[in-house]
């Protein structure tokens, strides 16, 4: 008699059935997305809007407070949607920047062995982490930097000059040279880099002092100051802020707005990160610690070459969720009047009432900065990641 080969019905077989139930969750995510698209084009349909992009040629017709590039009131809605982005990315990148510095540094003071300087970063850590962004960022606006003096007599030290309109600070200023230089650099920088390696390898080979990063620096000083004889000048010029009786010109002037921005979203940042870079450090094995004390490390010198490098591996994943949350929180600098892309979407809004399209411009703005920054953070910790087999 002959077996037949038993079958397994399709309900019960463990290949088909992951795609049945992924064709059945992408049946209903495009269920759920047709019901809202029409839900949108009827209630557009109901106050007599059709959805376009043609409103963004139209004149804005409102004003703007600081911007990276030229904008004046008779320029149309997508210029103004530009000047909003830039302004994202220019506090977003300068509070990347400077949360990261200060996260670093108290990630590391939490460890230290002074009694002092290990409570302190523990209350600037405590404090700042435990309190609402929106009360600090109202906190620095309202009691910091609108109470300084007027601008006639603003408080000066050296060259930055702080009033109730913001700061004026010195500024770089390109000229001839600037792209010669800019040239110049980076042929410094990729003879440095090889001469880094090649020494580093000569040093682990070899057994012999070659001091790599001091021979590079000194590369490249010499490098820099004789070009900066053959051309005359340095990369940039200095703007130096001057007051001429009702405002500073030259050096550049950086609102209340955006400093209050910047100063919050900067401290309540770099407390998560410094827990992040205190958690790397521990993550460490302790054996490394007890290996470069044996070789008679100095401990700054101990943390310099061996513990950081290897804590990095386990700091670059979270770091990058405060990064992106920091780039989300720019989105509160509506409440102290800083013109953002969402400050200057919702201008829009109210002008045009084109709501689901300035709506989706600034998702997309927002998606775009997490995704580049997510690409490039994904980049850097794929160059320190441990290669195994």
């Amino acid at each position: 008699m002959e077996n037949k080969k038993a079958v397994t019905p399709l309900w019960r077989n463990k290949k088909m059935l992951p795609i049945f139930i992924q064709a059945l969750f992408i049946i209903l995510v495009g269920f759920v997305i047709s019901v809202m698209v029409r839900n949108v084009q009827s209630g557009l349909d109901q106050i007599g809007l059709k959805i376009g992009l043609d409103y963004l040629n139209l004149k804005a017709s409102f004003p703007i407070a600081e911007s990276l590039i030229s904008y004046t009131p008779d320029d149309p809605y997508k210029r103004a949607i530009v000047v909003g982005l830039l302004n994202t990315l220019k506090v977003s990148f300068f509070g990347i920047i400077i949360a990261s510095v200060l996260g670093v540094f108290m990630g590391i003071a939490r460890l230290s062995s002074n009694w002092l300087i290990r409570k302190l970063a523990t209350v600037y850590v405590e404090v700042f982490r435990n309190t609402p962004l929106l009360v600090q960022i109202f906190i620095w606006n309202f009691a910091v930097f609108l109470p300084m003096p007027k601008i006639e007599d603003a408080a000066s030290i050296g060259s930055f000059y702080f009033s109730n309109r913001g700061a004026a600070i010195p500024w770089f200023t390109v000229h001839d040279h600037s792209l010669t230089w800019i040239a110049v650099i980076v042929v410094l920088a990729v003879v440095t880099i090889f001469l880094f390696k090649k020494l580093t390898s000569i040093a682990i080979n070899a057994g012999k002092h070659t001091y790599p990063l001091l021979s590079c620096i000194a590369v490249f000083a010499l490098g820099f100051i004789l070009f900066y004889f053959i051309l005359g000048n340095g990369p940039f010029g200095i703007s130096v802020p001057e007051f001429n009786g009702n405002a500073f010109e030259s050096g550049t002037s950086l609102s209340i707005g955006f400093l209050s921005m910047l100063v919050a979203l900067s401290i309540y940042t770099s407390t998560y990160i410094a827990e992040i870079v205190r958690a790397g450090i521990l993550g460490v094995p302790k054996g490394q610690t007890e290996a470069a004390q044996a070789l008679g490390f100095k401990s700054q010198t101990a943390l310099r070459l061996i513990i950081f490098p290897q804590a990095i591996r386990i700091i670059i994943p979270p770091l990058t969720s405060q990064y992106l949350n920091l780039i989300k929180n720019s989105s509160l600098a509506m409440a102290v009047a800083y013109q953002d892309i969402v400050g200057i979407g919702n201008t829009i809004i109210n002008q045009t009432g084109h709501t689901f399209e300035t709506i989706l411009i600034m998702i997309a703005v927002y998606l775009l900065f997490s995704l580049g920054t997510s690409l490039f953070m994904n980049f850097f910790n794929k160059k320190f990641q441990l290669v195994e087999r």
